[in-house]
């Protein structure tokens, strides 16, 4: 197998505005990098397991259930919480006692806060209604503790640290607050972290004091150059989950930059789609392949093979649709995580990138995507 143009799978290597490739044939890293743009830190969860900011431009490798890590690419959002780790600023039942700095956060220092209660207890902020809240929550493994943004959910502690969100997606004020209402169990918990944010998914921790702060909208764009891609035959493969299905089009694309003559496989507008196309030259689709997965958050690993008459969609290690008409793309240049003109940034995680200059046989398909 040709095997042209790799990112990660365990093979990162990255610094302020670039992201490098790799090519696996010759196993060294390609001065063909991705152009990273992000104009704010950002945190990640690194390889210790501990939330870290990384600086502005820099791409996050984060680690958070992967010991391989993954790229992380995330919309802008806003932390409307401007002290987002200072519990004994909200209201709070009579009794209710907060203990600030008590124990080891997410973030290796001692900065969690205590949270002792009773049955019917709570702290509490008012928000407003569209936005999704989260919080870091430890405590005794198999005891509950209550989430409520307009929606609520109740939550079974782990005994180690865990993010709860909940999603209000009501049209009025209301309150947040973390409570024992309903049965919840807990009576004695440690909190770090909070955060408010529009959008109905809650995304990486953004930490504040004194102010709310924004984490800007991320791009990476524009690798390789067009002694990497085959214009007559090959394939594009990705490992990627989406951050949540949201309908929206998440495009990773080979192109010329511009969205004709393009193959590009990507997290469609329809619930937990897959979809491959390919363009001609006038921007025509020459081939439309389309799976529906039973959640996209899921890592996925799908392929687009493009070769003239011989189109294929696999995903998860089986083919899923073909198409036998149509001509090959041509000038492909670069690849890019977008439409390949600069619309429909891919926002998600993702483990593993390669493109193939030649069409792979069905067996080395199923191999690749199993």
């Amino acid at each position: 197998m040709a095997n042209t143009f790799n990112l990660g799978n365990g093979n990162w290597a990255q610094k302020t505005e670039k992201l490098l490739a790799y090519n696996a044939e010759n196993d060294n890293y390609k001065p063909l990098p991705f152009d990273f743009d992000r104009g704010s830190t950002a945190t990640r969860v690194n390889r210790d397991g501990l939330i870290e900011t990384v600086g502005v431009d820099e791409p996050r490798i984060d680690f958070l259930n992967n010991t391989k890590g993954h790229l992380l690419l995330e919309p802008s959002r806003t932390n409307l919480f401007s002290n987002s780790n200072l519990f004994t600023s909200w209201a709070k039942e009579a009794t209710v006692t907060l203990t600030p700095n008590y124990g080891i956060s997410p973030d290796g220092t001692q900065n969690s806060t205590r949270m002792q209660m009773s049955e019917n207890d709570s702290i509490y902020v008012s928000t407003t209604s569209g936005l999704t809240a989260s919080v870091y929550v430890k405590g005794v493994q198999g005891e509950t503790i209550r989430l409520s943004n307009g929606s609520s959910v109740i939550h079974t502690l782990t005994g180690q640290w865990d993010r709860i969100e909940v999603y209000d997606s009501g049209s009025v004020s209301t309150l947040m607050t973390i409570n024992t209402y309903l049965g919840a169990t807990a009576r004695d918990i440690e909190l770090f972290g909070a955060q408010r944010e529009a959008g109905s998914y809650a995304t990486s921790y953004i930490p504040t004091s004194g102010s709310t702060a924004t984490r800007s909208a991320e791009t990476c764009n524009n690798a390789g150059n067009s002694n990497v891609f085959n214009d007559s035959e090959g394939v594009l493969y990705w490992e990627c989950s989406s951050l949540y299905n949201d309908l929206t089009n998440r495009i990773i694309s080979v192109s010329q930059g511009n969205q004709n003559n393009t193959v590009q496989l990507y997290f469609d507008a329809s619930s937990n789609r897959i979809r491959g196309t390919v363009r001609a030259v006038d921007g025509t689709y020459k081939c439309v392949l389309n799976y529906t997965v039973s959640d996209t958050t899921d890592y996925i690993k799908a392929a687009i093979k493009y070769k003239a008459n011989d189109f294929a969609l696999w995903v998860n290690g089986v083919e899923r649709a073909t198409d036998t008409s149509g001509n090959a793309p041509t000038g492909l240049s670069e690849i890019s995580f977008d439409s390949g003109s600069g619309s429909l940034d891919f926002y998600g995680k993702v483990k593993d990138i390669r493109v193939y200059n030649i069409a792979l046989s069905d067996s080395e398909l199923q191999a690749l995507t199993t």
